[in-house]
């Protein structure tokens, strides 16, 4: 079976100039991926998510409609 997970996730450049994604799945369980890029950072967020849905499942959402001006 297979499921969509949308996971909103903030990325951000340190001090070092490595490119830092962050992501948390739910309360108390996050994920971090980091690379030479934004691409790369974001690619290896996502194998960590995967890993962790994975393991502490999918988690809940909300579907909502906003209209936005």
């Amino acid at each position: 079976m297979s499921r969509t997970v949308h996971v909103p996730y903030t990325i951000e450049q340190d001090e070092d100039g490595i490119w830092c994604a962050h992501s948390q799945l739910r309360p108390g369980v996050g994920a971090h991926g980091e690379g030479d890029d934004p691409e790369t950072a974001i690619a290896d967020l996502r194998e960590a998510l995967t890993l962790l849905i994975e393991e502490f499942g999918p988690p809940q959402e909300l579907e909502l409609t906003v209209s936005v001006a």
